[in-house]
């Protein structure tokens, strides 16, 4: 793995949006539902994650190739120097797509074999959508997201930076999702677009294997769970839970 950007691709205004902030809230929220002692982020890019979580009292070491960010670990991603289940949590937020496909899964293996509960990651969504919010007297703010029509997916052009993106050619959601499931003894528990920030889908692994009866977001009694409170985010977010 090799370092993509300087440390100034992280300025303020530039890398630091209104959107980022909303899906970094959504992020935080996931890894704190878990109730974690000690968070791995993986790719930290400016620190943002383990600073705004360290003030909510949530412990995160951060690991990345680059001195230059100051990472607690300098080591690559795919051999992570931890004995298994060294963290109750491991996080990737836009990070997985700057490695080639097969390395992302290699990678999203060792987050699953040294975190104890649980892998929350998040990942560009190629697929548009139009979030429209609407404000309901009595009943608060109500989020509608429209998908943009399209014939058929985009082929991915390699831009110096993303090797892939989710719902481009030969990525469809469905085999990210499976594809990621496979690489680890970890199940999808919940998944989600933030719709402040809907380029993109947070998922939730847990520990363990696949729940009968389906796979992701169609396993019963699932879907109404993520209905209830779909977020939006410009990038696909997982969480996945270990056995």
């Amino acid at each position: 793995m090799q370092k993509q950007v300087d440390k100034s691709h992280y300025e303020f205004g530039k890398y630091v949006h209104k959107r980022r902030w909303a899906s970094m809230w959504h992020q935080l929220d996931e890894v704190i539902k878990l109730n974690p002692e000690r968070v791995l982020e993986v790719g930290p890019g400016p620190g943002l994650f383990k600073a705004t979580a360290g003030v909510m009292g949530v412990h995160v070491e951060a690991l990345d190739l680059d001195p230059e960010l100051e990472p607690d670990h300098v080591a690559p991603a795919d051999a992570m120097p931890f004995e298994d289940d060294a963290f109750d949590v491991v996080c990737a937020f836009q990070m997985l797509e700057h490695v080639p496909y097969e390395k992302s899964l290699a990678i999203f293996a060792e987050m699953a074999r040294v975190a104890r509960k649980g892998v929350v990651i998040s990942l560009p969504d190629a697929a548009t959508r139009w979030p429209m919010a609407l404000h309901i007297p009595r009943v608060g703010l109500k989020w509608v997201s429209i998908p943009k029509p399209r014939i058929r997916a985009r082929e991915h052009q390699f831009d110096g930076e993303h090797h892939w993106e989710i719902n481009k050619a030969g990525h469809p959601l469905a085999k990210v999702q499976e594809d990621f499931s496979n690489a680890a003894p970890v199940r999808l528990t919940r998944t989600y677009r933030v719709n402040e920030n809907p380029y993109g889908n947070t998922d939730l692994f847990r520990r363990g294997s696949r729940p009968p009866g389906g796979f992701g977001i169609m396993a019963p009694g699932f879907l109404p769970e993520v209905m209830a409170d779909v977020p939006a985010q410009l990038f696909r977010s997982r969480v996945f839970r270990q056995a």
